[in-house]
């Protein structure tokens, strides 16, 4: 089923509203479709070489915003909705994810959480839909959403663009080495950041 669903999606890249549909893959990705944007980006940057900026631009929007509407599932309509999500996806028991943010350790282990799920191939939408289940705090949770999936399609879109079909190889081999690489250095401003923060706080 999603190898078909994958390829029906790979089939939109060549569309005339294809940036439309990428803004729309992207937007529900982000909390139920199980297909990445990359599937998308990396013809349509190949095709459009000069656009690779404005490609990687509607992706990140689409993602975040669709990332922010899984937020308010979870937080408002976890068990109507968010519930029927997670187990189309197999995940049966999340009870464990509320002591997660119930420290500073926790909030700083959920950042993690949601830089990884955002920048490689964890599911993203689980992410976003428990952040609001837990009440995570939303302005930590769109930086870091804005940050991990921007910072993805920004270099797929960015690596195809200027090197061409050379790179979708290189891509697809190496981009998980990458993203680990990249996450932990987001994990790390992040861990700064929210420590800065606190302690400006207490002030």
């Amino acid at each position: 089923m999603f190898k078909n669903l994958y390829n029906k999606t790979l089939s939109l890249a060549g569309h005339k509203n294809s940036k439309r549909i990428l803004g729309f893959i992207s937007f529900i990705e982000s909390f139920i479709f199980p297909i990445p944007p990359d599937v998308l980006i990396i013809p349509m940057t190949l095709a459009k070489k000069t656009e690779w900026f404005k490609i990687a631009l509607i992706a990140t929007i689409g993602s975040v915003i669709g990332a922010v509407l899984g937020y308010f599932i979870g937080y408002i309509f976890f068990n109507e909705i968010g519930v029927k999500i997670f187990e189309l996806y197999g995940v049966n028991n999340i009870s464990f994810f509320k002591d997660k943010v119930s420290s500073d350790g926790g909030v700083i282990a959920w950042i993690a959480l949601l830089a990884i799920a955002g920048f490689t191939p964890v599911p993203f939408k689980l992410l976003t839909i428990t952040s609001g289940f837990v009440h995570f705090n939303i302005i930590y949770f769109i930086l870091i959403s804005l940050l991990t999936r921007g910072s993805r399609f920004f270099l797929i879109a960015f690596l195809i663009g200027n090197f061409g079909s050379g790179m979708k190889k290189i891509i697809e081999k190496k981009l998980f080495f990458v993203s680990i690489l990249l996450t932990l250095l987001i994990i790390l401003v992040a861990y700064f950041v929210y420590k800065f923060l606190i302690n400006f706080v207490s002030i």
